[in-house]
């Protein structure tokens, strides 16, 4: 199948931000004063207010955006990662091939000229951003790999989780992981400080762990959801960690030295899990003032991070929204969904 991408005009509400364009010109680095049928003039460089990319056969699990927010890469179902660019038409212009099953998360190297996904076929494989040829496949984990997340500056360094019940620390340089710590239950989700010195760990053991590098044993467990956590990030200081879990709650963790032993300190609502019970991620926005995650009610969900308060509730997806990404430079947000789909739209300044 070619993929290909639209102008998309869903029905809006009032809690709908992204807005359907009337005329939509792209211009040579700036954005371009065109207006909404509201009169609402443009915030990105996108070439309409919401673009719907579609060509994955399968459910869009993953997706994110290239550190220079010119290109976003997604994984899905169907054994595949797209690369799509992220202004005019946003073509997909190259195909990822060599996965055996889902392609469960997707991240790019902080350098941008690699990627690297994890799958349910077992192993964690690095590409080259520019050929989209396979650099590197490792195959240590013993069952589906369910994350993947990269060191965010410094050595390629990458930590990975699966349901063998193990955690990995990779280096990307070397042929065998540097570090594995093994819990009781499968690893949903991971993360890394920005040091390098501690890995995050979700499962389905309800907690949080956090793994000292050096030492190879838990400094600190976070307990305060009631059910599976399915995704955490690093703020962008790398002061707090946002999670989220099957309880249908995302919570914010202070992670700076000397903190209170409850160091949970914000908790936010509104989304959903259901019984399919998918991995949904969260993440912060570049700045770090606002929050979203993944849905199973087919929304896309912003809330403000230090007042916890809802701020959009968008509509469009017909199916679980997995994962939203933030455009790293632009009031642009990327949703990948179980409709097989992918919308970017652009958030209202």
């Amino acid at each position: 199948m070619v993929a290909t991408s639209k102008r998309d005009e869903p029905e809006t509400d009032g809690n709908d931000a992204l807005v359907v364009a009337k005329k939509a010109r792209v211009g040579d680095g700036a954005v371009v004063g065109t207006l909404t049928k509201d009169g609402v003039k443009r915030t990105s460089n996108l070439q309409a207010p919401i673009m719907k990319l579609t060509g994955h056969e399968g459910e869009v699990y993953s997706l994110n955006f290239s550190p220079d927010g010119k290109c976003l890469a997604s994984g899905s179902f169907d054994k595949h990662v797209f690369l799509w660019n992220v202004f005019g038409d946003c073509e997909n212009y190259s195909v990822l091939k060599g996965h055996k099953n889902a392609v469960l998360e997707v991240h790019w190297m902080p350098n941008g000229e690699q990627l690297v996904s994890c799958s349910a076929d077992k192993t964690v494989r690095a590409w080259d951003a520019h050929t989209g040829q396979q650099i590197k496949n490792i195959k240590e984990h013993g069952a589906v790999v369910n994350s993947v997340c990269p060191l965010r500056r410094g050595p390629p360094l990458l930590a990975t989780g699966s349901d063998d019940c193990s955690a990995k620390v990779f280096d990307l340089r070397l042929k065998r992981s540097v570090a594995t710590f093994s819990e009781k239950v499968q690893v949903t989700c991971v993360g890394m400080s920005d040091a390098g010195d501690q890995v995050f760990t979700g499962s389905l053991d309800n907690t949080i762990k956090v793994w000292d590098l050096r030492k190879g044993s838990v400094s600190i467990t976070l307990k305060g959801h009631s059910d599976t956590v399915t995704g955490i990030s690093l703020s962008p200081d790398g002061s707090h960690l946002l999670s989220n879990a099957m309880d249908n709650t995302l919570r914010v963790w202070d992670m700076r030295p000397f903190a209170p032993v409850n160091r949970c300190v914000k908790l936010l609502t509104g989304h959903m899990h259901s019984f399919e019970k998918l991995l949904l991620r969260c993440t912060w926005s570049p700045d770090g003032s606002q929050i979203t995650c993944g849905s199973s009610d087919r929304m896309v969900y912003v809330w403000d991070a230090r007042t916890c308060v809802m701020q959009y509730k968008l509509p469009g997806h017909s199916g679980s929204v997995n994962e939203v990404a933030w455009h790293p430079s632009e009031p642009i947000v990327g949703s990948a969904s179980s409709d097989r789909t992918i919308f970017l739209g652009e958030l209202m300044r």
